[in-house]
């Protein structure tokens, strides 16, 4: 397994040589464990999930020299010891670009060995090949619009304590969503724009503390499955539900999006891998 490395020593915010030959050393893994000490977790985690990844941007050569497109979708565990640093990812999709391969499913061995190594566990990869790109669509998420909300907002930095939840009352089954989640890349502060979806059951959550606490990831620095994460556990801690799940869909940069989910229950379902208008 390759070994993981400090975001600091990434190639975010450095100047990048654009290799066109295969090169799987570019790949720059990160261990989960730091970040998730910042949140109190040890041990067995409270939740399980995984993190979905589309790139927009693959392309390869046939063995006749012809170029070759795809869009790749992975689907990476939760319990994975590590994360990809996404530039390092983007430098080694990029990497293929003048690399000779037999097909798509030579391209997907590849894949397949090479990022379960630098994650640290196996990954699930596809392909979706031109011949298909017609019957992708676009599909929003499902909940009570909380942006409907008329709040004023002074705090653009996560708050816990303005999530509450009516304990004195019965318990309620809701899906909230919102389109005003925005954070920033740990390491070079760049925006990253995204779409969350809450679904639990519990104490009924005071609608506007929680538009207000996601407003607050506005001037916040941290990687998408970080920020998720961060989400799920304050809101397990404040609101105390007794099933939750957050679903994050972040918009595309450098070709790739990242889309992590995180839940405390099973109903037997993954979340859906379309996407949104946004990406």
């Amino acid at each position: 397994m390759t070994p993981p490395r400090t975001p600091d020593q990434s190639p975010l915010g450095k100047p990048a040589h654009y290799q066109s030959h295969y090169d799987a050393s570019l790949l720059f893994p990160i261990a989960r464990q730091e970040k998730r000490l910042e949140l109190g977790l040890t041990g067995t985690l409270p939740f399980f999930g995984i993190d979905i990844w589309n790139a927009y941007e693959v392309s390869w050569l046939n063995l006749r020299g012809k170029p070759q497109i795809a869009i790749a979708t992975l689907t990476v565990p939760a319990d994975s010891p590590n994360i990809i640093e996404s530039k390092s990812f983007k430098l080694y999709l990029n990497s293929f670009n003048q690399t000779r391969l037999a097909g798509s499913e030579a391209l997907l061995a590849l894949l397949r060995s090479d990022l379960s190594d630098g994650f640290g566990a196996p990954v699930q990869i596809s392909l979706i090949l031109p011949e298909q790109f017609g019957a992708m669509r676009f599909v929003e998420l499902d909940g009570m619009l909380l942006d409907r909300l008329d709040i004023e907002v002074d705090s653009y930095a996560p708050e816990p304590s303005l999530l509450r939840a009516a304990h004195d009352q019965p318990p309620v089954e809701q899906t909230l969503v919102s389109h005003l989640l925005k954070s920033n890349c740990l390491v070079t502060g760049q925006p990253d724009w995204g779409s969350v979806q809450i679904q639990y059951v519990g104490a009924e959550i005071e609608q506007e503390g929680l538009l207000r606490y996601l407003i607050g990831f506005r001037e916040h620095n941290e990687f998408h499955e970080q920020c998720v994460e961060r989400i799920f556990m304050d809101i397990l801690r404040q609101c105390r539900p007794q099933k939750l799940a957050v679903y994050a869909r972040y918009t595309r940069r450098g070709g790739l999006d990242i889309n992590p989910w995180r839940s405390n229950f099973s109903s037997g379902q993954q979340p859906s891998l379309a996407r949104n208008a946004r990406q």
